[in-house]
């Protein structure tokens, strides 16, 4: 019987890195063939065809990058001998690329995001491990139909719902609402749950002229006029708590409105969604009425994505309002 292929782009980031010791710090420096020759019987389970993308550190990721990306992804996935694609990326902007693939690419077979949080110079280097479990993942019929997926440290978790929680730790990527979708053992991937509803925003163009303001306490409308005077297309606006702005700021807010910049609230707190219950003054409920569009639950970074691909797709306020409020098909 015939071993499955899986495709591998190699972007970079902290998999790809080793201690250069003239300066004492992780620099890009491994080729793709070094990291896959430590990934031990590998060979085993998968044909492996290895596309070199870059060899960037995960903040040198750019939303153009991420789309350049996505059509070779996608290329990828329509091949008839490929079962799955997977990704090596940095961990710092892992979870940005993932969701941008999650949401633009409408294909049943696996897209599987990993990295690792130990260079190849440091004990306990995760990168051929996580590796491995990308390809257990991305071989397995179990895994189709769900989308981006990411897999580190064993677990698998939902690109639309993982983020990165620590700075240092080897299951830093969680997903805090609801948990893993499953697990990689002894070699096999094992699913507890399914993503309910996915949605797709179908555009090939994005527009990065979307900042994000990170709300706290006093602030007032200086950040949001200086996007305004710039030239922002969109803004994403992380408030307190269930979507709620200090009152000084409202005003710039009602400005970006007017000036039919579309304005995103989201929360800064880690899990939950913004909703419109409270009253007073910069409060959900006076928001909405003042036209801002509610994020859900997305981190402001995911929102920041979301709100550049449908900025790429339509300039109608009310067609973006729909596809960021609304989780479904576009």
């Amino acid at each position: 019987m015939s071993k499955p292929k899986v495709a591998i782009i190699f972007t970079g980031g902290t998999i790809s890195m080793s201690i250069d010791p003239r300066i004492g710090a992780a620099i890009p420096s491994l080729e793709n063939d070094e990291i896959l020759s430590l990934v031990t019987n590998i060979d085993k389970y998968a044909k492996l065809d290895v596309i070199n993308f870059s060899n960037i550190p995960g903040p040198h990721m750019t939303p153009h990058l991420m789309m350049e990306l996505k059509e070779i992804v996608e290329a990828q996935l329509l091949r008839d001998d490929i079962c799955g694609v997977i990704v090596t990326h940095g961990t710092d902007t892992l979870e940005e690329t993932g969701y941008l693939l999650d949401l633009t690419i409408n294909n049943d077979k696996p897209i599987v995001m990993v990295g690792a949080m130990r260079n190849s110079s440091e004990l306990g280097y995760d990168g051929p491990s996580n590796l491995a479990a990308a390809v257990c993942t991305a071989i397995s019929p179990l895994s189709r139909k769900k989308g981006t997926l990411v897999v580190m440290n064993n677990e698998v978790n939902a690109a639309s719902e993982v983020t990165k929680t620590n700075t240092l730790s080897l299951n830093t990527f969680k997903s805090l609402d609801f948990g893993p979708l499953g697990i990689v053992d002894n070699d096999e991937v094992i699913f507890y749950r399914k993503v309910i509803s996915r949605q797709h925003i179908m555009t090939n163009q994005l527009n990065t002229n979307v900042d994000l303001i990170k709300c706290v306490s006093g602030m007032n409308s200086k950040l949001i006029e200086c996007s305004i005077n710039t030239g922002a297309k969109g803004i994403i606006l992380e408030a307190m708590g269930r979507g709620n702005i200090p009152p000084e700021a409202l005003k710039g807010v009602e400005l970006a409105i007017k000036s039919n910049i579309a304005v995103v609230l989201v929360s800064r707190c880690p899990t939950g969604r913004v909703m419109d219950n409270y009253g007073y003054e910069g409060g959900g409920n006076e928001l909405r009425k003042m036209g801002i569009i509610f994020g859900g639950d997305l981190a402001g970074q995911k929102a920041r994505i979301k709100l550049m691909l449908a900025l790429g797709k339509t300039s109608n306020l009310d067609n973006i309002r729909e596809i960021i409020e609304n989780n479904q098909y576009q």
